[in-house]
């Protein structure tokens, strides 16, 4: 076989994506460095290549935190629950939508499209969450973000370009609406599920808004607003912590723990990634052009 020719615009391209590549990935592997060295040379942030003294008190601090594990234990709880009722929601009114025969189908499909361009702005919002007493209550977080209209739209047009002649088999066999969604609709649809199942994973898992304006409670606070405490207001406590496990010829970097709370807040829904990554074209893509 004949190997093809490298040409000069092929060395072109593949150093100006290198460089792409290196620009992107630069700041999470500083992010990285400066967490991994509790004491540095100087004592204000700047890039680095190399952790100047190797030192895990970041972390350890971190880690003996009580309120990291409690923000932690209402983040797990908010992307398992939010996500399980944010799948069960979507693709139950994506199938139903997605059905030509439902009376009033255009309908019900301008008014959710309604909701992508207008929405009823954040006072209104916030009285309506109120008044349904979800004040400092972890379903604050789950239930105004139960559908996302951009991810209902393309699994019903995912549904729409599924071939009818599996509905009309099922039909004959003897399948109502339930079981042809359920056991026929579905079961084939695991790779375009699974992707639209890690999206909603990862914006629950980055959940903070909702909280920020809903939850005042320290104690159901989600991991995301702990980051945002840790990074914008340092807590003193934590300082000392990380004081106590230094000897005292040392200064704590706060830098370090600030980074390690990053690190340990994106390491966990960065794990998922490689094992949907495969589905991600053509779990987007297979229902986002056909009506």
């Amino acid at each position: 076989m004949k190997k093809r020719k490298i040409s000069l615009f092929d060395v072109v391209l593949y150093l100006v994506f290198g460089l792409i590549a290196l620009i992107t990935i630069y700041p999470f592997y500083n992010v990285l460095i400066v967490s991994l060295a509790n004491t540095l040379a100087s004592a204000t942030y700047s890039p680095y290549l190399y952790p100047h003294v190797f030192d895990l008190t970041g972390y350890k601090t971190i880690m003996s935190d009580t309120y990291f594990y409690r923000s932690l234990g209402t983040t797990l709880f908010v992307t398992i629950v939010g996500t399980t009722l944010n799948m069960v929601f979507s693709v139950t009114a994506a199938y139903v939508l997605s059905r030509k025969r439902l009376i009033g189908r255009k309908f019900f499909l301008s008014a959710i499209l309604f909701t992508m361009l207008f929405s009823g702005g954040l006072i209104p919002t916030y009285l309506v969450v109120s008044g349904l007493g979800l004040d400092n209550s972890i379903w604050s977080m789950i239930f105004p973000s139960m559908i996302s209209t951009y991810y209902l739209i393309i699994m019903k047009n995912y549904f729409v370009s599924l071939p009818a002649s599996l509905e009309e088999a099922a039909r004959i066999d003897g399948a109502n609406e339930f079981v042809v969604m359920t056991r026929i609709f579905i079961p084939i649809s695991k790779p375009f599920m699974a992707t639209f199942l890690l999206f909603y994973a990862v914006e629950r898992w980055n959940e903070w808004w909702n909280a920020y304006l809903y939850i005042s409670d320290k104690n159901i606070k989600p991991l995301q607003i702990y980051l945002r405490d840790v990074l914008v207001n340092f807590n003193s406590q934590l300082a000392t912590q990380a004081q106590s496990m230094m000897s005292s010829h040392n200064k704590v970097f706060v830098q370090s723990i600030q980074m390690a709370t990053i690190i340990i807040t994106m390491l966990p829904i960065l794990c998922v990634y490689p094992f949907v990554q495969k589905y991600f074209v053509k779990g987007v893509l297979v229902g986002s052009v056909k009506e």
